[in-house]
């Protein structure tokens, strides 16, 4: 190994069950030597990308900076909890001097499983004052890691001992699902683990993605992705998913059963045919939350009703939809109308999980009372 990339820190050899980990210290500089280290993000664009992290948040990592500076010239900064790097390739421990080897050419970049923002404020703390980089860092190093493992082991200390953006969780649980019969993943926390089999978000964030990224949908470019800026989003992915795994992907939906792009195919129908008759390009309740929710579980009976005539067009829903909006009764009879659904002035803007359940019900029971639809035919 060369000497001018060669760190020697001493450490402790830590094993929880298969993880190996080494808890040690790192001067400010080893940590922001170049190439040492590198922050997968999360790229919400590719769904191939390796990245794992939540986007930086500058005036979090600015804040920590500021703080250490002044605590600095107190000699008071302190930052006692430890950051988690990994590496896919082995690092030399020996036992005998409890020292840690390894060559920063050769090992690095290491990721950052967890402590993004620590490393950031660190960085800007030191660019103001150089003293800093002396500053020593609590850290605990993972080897012979795999990139599929690194990912698990971020989701689970995002999840299970602090907050992670639920768009974020949704998009790895995604990803481990996809990964699960290719790559070795490692013991997971139960929970994620019936999570990662059901694979209920990878296939909730595929009709996300379909209905978002199709230009001839409703819902083009309505719905915020993770880790990623728009100016015409009107909910959140995470929003938007979680009712698609909760009323589309439920056994008593028949999209459940379906194959993946004709399920996606219909979710477009089916919010084409609301559109129509709800959408009149005027601010709209209708793709947010409210409209999300209520549609999301008037699914259920209305694909179950499509399914007995094997008919899933655009048109057909139109039609049903209709008459189903025309058989509402009394303070319900507005559902069906676009001003009822308008922005700041709807009815719509006032709905909350109790009014939707009740006009759900409502809305069963007038498609209930509707007529078959002829010439049918399965898309």
């Amino acid at each position: 190994m060369s000497d001018t990339t060669v760190i020697r820190p001493p450490a402790a050899r830590v094993v929880q069950g298969n993880l190996k980990l080494y808890a040690t210290s790192l001067r400010v500089r080893d940590l922001l030597a170049e190439h040492f280290y590198d922050i997968e993000r999360l790229d919400p664009e590719d769904p191939n990308a390796r990245g794992f992290q939540r986007v930086l948040n500058k005036g979090r990592a600015k804040k920590l900076a500021d703080y250490l500076i002044d605590g600095q010239q107190d000699g008071d900064a302190f930052l006692p909890t430890s950051i988690f790097l990994a590496t896919d390739k082995a690092v030399e421990f020996d036992e005998a001097t409890n020292t840690l080897s390894f060559d920063v050419a050769t090992v690095g970049p290491f990721s950052v499983v967890d402590g993004q923002h620590r490393l950031e404020g660190l960085k800007m703390a030191a660019d103001r004052c150089p003293e800093l980089l002396d500053f020593e860092l609590a850290v605990n190093i993972a080897a012979t890691l795999p990139n599929i493992s690194q990912m698990c082991h971020f989701l689970i200390v995002n999840t299970t001992q602090k907050s992670v953006d639920k768009s974020v969780e949704q998009r790895i649980l995604a990803r481990l699902t996809a990964a699960v019969d290719a790559d070795d993943v490692p013991n997971l926390p139960k929970w994620i683990k019936r999570v990662v089999e059901s694979g209920d978000d990878e296939q909730a964030l595929r009709i996300a993605d379909y209905l978002n990224n199709t230009k001839e949908s409703p819902w083009y470019q309505k719905i915020q992705m993770a880790n990623r800026e728009s100016k015409t989003a009107t909910i959140t992915q995470k929003t938007f998913v979680k009712a698609i795994k909760q009323f589309v992907l439920t056994a008593n939906n028949p999209l459940s059963t379906y194959p993946t792009e004709r399920r996606q195919r219909i979710m477009l129908n089916y919010w084409a045919a609301i559109a129509r008759l709800l959408d009149t390009g005027k601010p709209t309740v209708l793709f947010k939350f409210g409209g999300s929710e209520l549609f999301s579980r008037f699914s259920i009976p209305f694909f179950n009703k499509l399914a007995v005539w094997s008919d899933f067009r655009t048109g057909t829903m139109e039609q049903c939809l209709s008459q189903t909006f025309g058989n509402l009764e009394g303070e319900f009879a507005g559902v069906g109308h676009p001003d009822w659904w308008l922005s700041g002035t709807g009815a719509a803007m006032n709905l909350n999980s109790a009014g939707l359940t009740k006009i759900n019900s409502e809305l069963s029971k007038a498609l209930h009372r509707t007529q078959g639809v002829p010439n049918t035919m399965q898309i």
